[in-house]
């Protein structure tokens, strides 16, 4: 049996992976990763069959103990201190984690967050820094406390966000970005003398989860911010709007500052070489289109089965807000 300080990590999301090949491979000599704790298989796909989470998934190819509950009880807690678990480590894991479960190891438990915080505590901080059009983001290491995501912070990682990053390339960032930040702070979380320092409430900010009618394109937006949308919702909830009785899903998109100031939001004002449509501040220049039960094309090989024309107009939604200064 190991004499190295056992960890257990909990997380259900691929953002979780490069962490769990460091605890695996790199901290070897440091640690040992004891567990990984995290949601149970659900049914996916078309044949709706029970398939792993990532996280689960990697633990399986890994020969690392997983540990699957429903729900996280008293159970796992005591399981943690008959194990003499040194530090709970946490990211994406998806349930409320009980003060049983957040004293249980001899170091507590500490979470990876994806934003700088105080901004974005909440569900979907990654796509909100995004959507948000931000040019940075991050992820901190801090204290799990009952309150969402208002426990003190160690330390954080910042993170570039790039000008045609969407969510997925941006969460890939995010988890990568979780390995030098704990590469530096192992050594202290494992000696349990790690600092914290309290979150200025003055400047907390919350994100919520993301809608299927967030996708609704808000032509009334300008068309950097729809842009901005529009990327962070790929690959959910997608973007699209509705021209007559048929709903179009947009692919790639991008912007030009000028040449909408006369048209109504919404107004087709050309579809070559892609369907630029008037906003309320620039055009959003549409290269990719799909319509019901067909396949995301380019607009030329769109356009080929499919009538848009100069002076269309297009419907889409109202965008509702992502950030609130209240839980």
């Amino acid at each position: 049996m190991s004499h190295l300080p056992a960890i257990v990590f909990f997380g259900s999301d691929a953002i979780c992976l490069p962490v769990l090949n460091y605890l695996k491979h790199e901290a070897a000599g440091e640690c040992v990763l004891r567990a990984v704790v995290s949601q149970p298989d659900r049914r996916q796909g078309r044949g709706k069959q029970l398939q792993p989470n990532p996280v689960a998934a990697w633990a399986l190819a890994n020969g690392v103990e997983l540990l699957q509950p429903e729900q996280p009880t008293f159970e796992l807690a005591d399981w943690m201190v008959v194990e003499e678990i040194a530090v709970a480590l946490v990211m994406a894991y998806g349930h409320f984690l009980q003060k049983s479960l957040r004293e249980a190891a001899q170091h507590g438990m500490l979470n990876f967050h994806g934003s700088l915080l105080p901004q974005y505590r909440g569900a979907s901080p990654v796509e909100t820094a995004l959507a948000s059009g931000d040019a940075e983001t991050g992820v901190g290491l801090m204290q799990v406390v009952k309150e969402m995501d208002a426990g003190g912070v160690a330390d954080f990682e910042a993170v570039r966000i790039g000008e045609q990053d969407t969510g997925p390339e941006l969460r890939v960032k995010v988890g990568e970005a979780v390995v030098p930040l704990l590469r530096r702070n192992l050594a202290a979380i494992l000696a349990g003398e790690l600092q914290f320092k309290q979150q200025d409430v003055s400047l907390v900010t919350y994100c919520r989860k993301m809608r299927k009618e967030d996708g609704a394109v808000d032509f009334t937006l300008p068309a950097v911010a729809i842009y901005n949308r529009l990327r962070a919702f790929t690959p959910w909830p997608g973007g699209y709007f509705d021209h007559g009785e048929v709903r179009i899903k947009i692919g790639r998109t991008s912007v030009e500052m000028d040449g909408s100031a006369s048209a109504e939001p919404g107004t087709v004002l050309s579809t070559s070489p892609a369907v630029r449509v008037a906003t309320s501040a620039g055009v959003l220049c549409c290269h990719e289109l799909q319509r019901p039960g067909a396949r995301m094309l380019p607009v030329a090989d769109f356009l080929c089965g499919y009538t848009l024309a100069e002076g269309d107009r297009l419907i889409g939604g109202t965008a509702e807000p992502l950030v609130r200064k209240e839980p």
